[in-house]
């Protein structure tokens, strides 16, 4: 997707800034298409990358200029490799030595002029989605048809495959408690560093938000959790990837309180404008016309309380077309542009 027939086509839909994924999501899975987000199966998305190759300082360089070429700023790297960092997340055998490759990372992101790093502090990760023609007129999209709870296989976290070799069984479960001392000492480890780079960490909320999934526990599955993470290391450092969508599908808190509460203390690093229709465990993503939050209210809030960072579609319905991403993305991005014109008249 980093490729400059992508960057143009961001450019001519009115993008300014870029959020890039390095992770290759779809290594592997065969039931996981490349045209559109990943879903996967109960086998996750597909294969984690190479543990001992590390993004290079060069690398980054190289995504930033090209981007910087097509007249985009590269905001935002979003997500860690699980083959990067699994046993930090699962305080397995390799922690301490993958804390040192949060840490790298972290450094090289911030070398590289790249001001945000995404992350999604999560064991079982983004799963128990179905995707099918749920958006107006039919257009496919992705949803969940009720909880998943199915054990996570050993090998495996983050919905995707760190170890294609492990053997027979499941990873077992931890408490919400441990869940959070684990983070707690990420955030100890990694703030530092990042506060030293110049580099915001972003914490995106559980996607889908529901208690457990896969039966392991989640971080920020209501609104008020999101508070529980700035409290737990106050920095400029810690900051929250905010996505709307998720935080919308929470069965509690109201989304313009949510909006209005982490805006107005300026954590947010960045915003996925994204709509939806439902509460977990049954929801449904939808155009950003058409679902249940008024995406014009959010950004009067975010006026309101001067939020200047970016926002992005994050992912879109699929158009009935010969470029079904591309179309929903353009269809987003024009709703954004017009909505944020509006917004100064």
């Amino acid at each position: 997707m980093l490729t400059r027939e992508n960057f143009q086509f961001a450019r001519q839909a009115g993008a300014t800034h870029l959020v890039a994924h390095l992770v290759d999501y779809f290594k592997g899975g065969d039931l996981n298409p490349r045209d559109n987000q990943p879903t996967g199966t109960e086998r996750g998305w597909g294969l984690a990358g190479d543990p001992k190759v590390l993004w290079s300082l060069d690398e980054l360089i190289d995504i930033r200029d090209a981007a910087a070429a097509e007249g985009l700023k590269l905001e935002a790297i979003e997500n860690f490799d699980p083959a990067h960092w699994h046993d930090v997340l699962l305080d397995g055998p390799r922690r301490q030595q993958q804390i040192e490759n949060v840490k790298t990372l972290i450094r090289r992101v911030g070398q590289a002029g790249i001001p945000i790093m995404g992350y999604n502090f999560s064991i079982a990760g983004v799963c128990g989605r179905t995707h099918q023609a749920y958006a107006r007129g039919g257009a496919m999209s992705v949803g969940m048809e009720g909880p998943l709870d199915t054990p996570m296989p050993c090998g495996m976290v983050w919905n995707m495959v760190y170890d294609a070799d492990a053997g027979p069984g499941s990873e077992p479960s931890i408490s919400h408690d441990e869940l959070w001392r684990r983070l707690d000492n990420f955030l100890g480890e990694v703030i530092p560093v990042a506060e030293e780079a110049g580099v915001k960490l972003a914490l995106h909320p559980d996607d889908p938000p529901m208690p457990t999934m896969r039966g392991q526990p989640r971080l920020v599955y209501q609104p008020e959790l999101y508070q529980r993470v700035i409290d737990l290391k106050p920095s400029r450092a810690n900051a929250l990837e905010f996505c709307l969508g998720s935080l919308a599908e929470m069965t509690k808190g109201d989304i313009y309180e949510t909006v209005r509460q982490y805006s107005r203390q300026q954590k947010l690093a960045y915003v996925h404008f994204r709509n939806v229709t439902g509460k977990v465990p049954f929801y449904r993503e939808t155009f950003i016309d058409d679902g249940d939050i008024d995406m014009l209210r959010v950004l009067r809030i975010l006026k309101e309380n001067n939020y200047d960072g970016v926002l992005i579609p994050d992912h879109t319905p699929q158009m009935s077309c010969s470029a079904p991403w591309h179309a929903g993305m353009a269809f987003a991005m024009g709703y954004m542009r017009a909505a944020l014109q509006a917004l100064e008249r």
